[in-house]
């Protein structure tokens, strides 16, 4: 193969990283999510708008308020794993345009509509969770990332003020007994990628 990832790292991130069902009750440290978080920042976006946000679900009565948002059995993922992460977009991003994109005064002004500037919003801060999903794995950690949840539910209870809107959950940690489920096909090269 003509990558320069050696192939342990293409393993972790990639060939043998899993999504986690169950997990063990091992604690995720602050100090780890801090090194992910140095790391994904970097990930590109639109106009380096930046709009993912993160909220870690700490105490017991967050996790309860979540739990209940969730759909089937996804409610017994989130009581169960060491750290659970809400991420959202925020649907205000613009207002941090003029030092996330200085050489261009103009920036915050292209979003001054709510619609545009959501749907900018959701499909960048999609991007970033994405390698904050590659940013737990190079941690060592595994990654539960779940959208079975009612999002108005979720949006009630932890952006109250309508400013982030909820993207996904992802339940963090070491796996669990019984963490995998027989891996799914992948599609071919050749069923995907085409010329024009």
């Amino acid at each position: 193969m003509s990558l320069e990832l050696d192939a342990a790292a293409q393993d972790l991130l990639f060939r043998e990283a899993r999504t986690a069902n169950t997990f063990s009750s091992e604690p995720v440290s602050d100090e780890t999510l801090q090194a992910v978080y140095d790391l994904v920042k970097y990930a590109p976006t639109s106009m380096n708008q930046q709009p993912l946000r993160i909220v870690l679900i700490r105490s017991d009565d967050a996790r309860e308020r979540l739990v209940k948002t969730m759909y089937g059995p996804n409610g017994a993922k989130v009581a169960q794993a060491p750290l659970v992460a809400i991420l959202a977009a925020d649907l205000e991003f613009h207002e941090l345009m003029p030092k996330l994109f200085p050489h261009f005064p103009e920036a915050k002004d292209m979003f001054a509509d709510p619609a545009i500037r959501e749907a900018s919003a959701v499909q960048n801060g999609t991007m970033q969770a994405a390698y904050f999903l590659l940013g737990i794995r190079a941690a060592g950690l595994n990654a539960g990332p779940m959208i079975g949840f009612d999002a108005d539910a979720v949006n009630r209870e932890f952006f109250p003020d309508g400013k982030q809107k909820v993207l996904l959950v992802m339940n963090i940690g070491k796996p669990g007994e019984n963490a995998w489920w027989p891996r799914s096909p992948r599609l071919e090269y050749d069923e995907v990628v085409t010329a024009a």
